[in-house]
């Protein structure tokens, strides 16, 4: 049985010592025994999204020799874990919120890019990120089939169907949530709404599913976000199995049976009884198609 842990951690402006921390999580959830990591999204340094900038954009560097992601490709080796690493990436004259997947021998296994980009007061990604491209990832690691979304991507349940059909027997969400602006909106803190739907994914795909969020105030000028952790596991039946408060940071460990998870998909049946001949409308924006 393997180990799943989810790093929270509080955020700073400094991108060495946000480096620095992330790995020295890393190394503390080795040592307490998880096989899988993860980490927050785009955890290098604020999140630069509350406003729209241009000087931002030179945040993003292309996957081939990017600053930082060999660092963690590296330890993933070291350590034996696999590790999925959030980054801003610029591809030619795209920019894309990505991930890259490390193997437990550090080998990249592929890219995947956002696919679901926000944009409202405080979140406004659409400034920043190309729609991802490169299609719902399931990977076949050392320790299990896993799925990773990204944030945004955790509230729709086709993204979450899509990498269960492709296998998987974990979801990921790398994920950076919290407040709303309070100067454009009441301001609200959903935190067990953001949990119900991804616990909803948990259910429907008789797969585990785990968020891993930051913590703390982030100021950008005029704009500011509290991010409220919450980080969680929820199994296959939709339990929570482990889940911290919003001034936590550290890493969350939870153990993975992902043979029971299989045997208990297959029992329920969710994946015979489907009808896709029926869900053609999904494939349109209006369900008129």
């Amino acid at each position: 049985m393997n180990k799943l842990a989810l790093v929270q951690m509080q955020i700073s402006s400094n991108v060495s010592e946000n480096l620095a921390k992330a790995e020295a999580m890393v190394r503390e959830a080795a040592a307490k025994g998880a096989k899988i990591i993860l980490l927050p999204e785009l955890f290098e340094s604020y999140y630069f999204c509350q406003l729209e900038r241009e000087e931002y954009f030179s945040w993003a560097h292309p996957l081939e020799g990017h600053p930082f992601l060999s660092q963690f490709q590296k330890l993933a080796a070291e350590l034996r874990v696999v590790l999925p690493v959030s980054f801003f990436e610029a591809a030619g004259q795209a920019y894309f919120n990505s991930l890259a997947m490390f193997d437990a021998d550090g080998k990249q296994l592929g890219v995947y890019r956002k696919s679901h980009i926000p944009d409202g007061p405080g979140y406004e990604e659409k400034y920043y990120f190309n729609n991802g491209d490169s299609g719902f990832k399931t990977w076949s690691t050392q320790y299990g089939k896993i799925g990773v979304g990204i944030c945004w991507d955790q509230w729709f349940p086709e993204c979450a169907r899509i990498m269960a059909l492709k296998g998987a027997d974990l979801l990921l969400y790398p994920t950076a949530i919290g407040s709303e602006p309070a100067a454009e909106v009441e301001t609200p803190n959903t935190p067990d709404m953001w949990q119900r739907a991804m616990i909803g994914h948990a259910v429907s795909n008789s797969c585990y599913v785990g968020a891993a969020n930051r913590i703390g105030q982030e100021r950008f000028e005029s704009s500011y976000c509290d991010f409220y952790g919450h980080s969680f596991l929820s199994d296959y039946r939709g339990d929570k199995l482990v889940e911290e408060r919003a001034d936590f940071e550290g890493v969350l460990i939870a153990p993975l049976d992902l043979e029971a998870a299989r045997k208990f998909r297959a029992g329920m049946g969710f994946f015979r009884d489907r009808r896709p001949e029926l869900y053609k409308a999904l494939l349109t924006l209006d369900g008129q198609g």
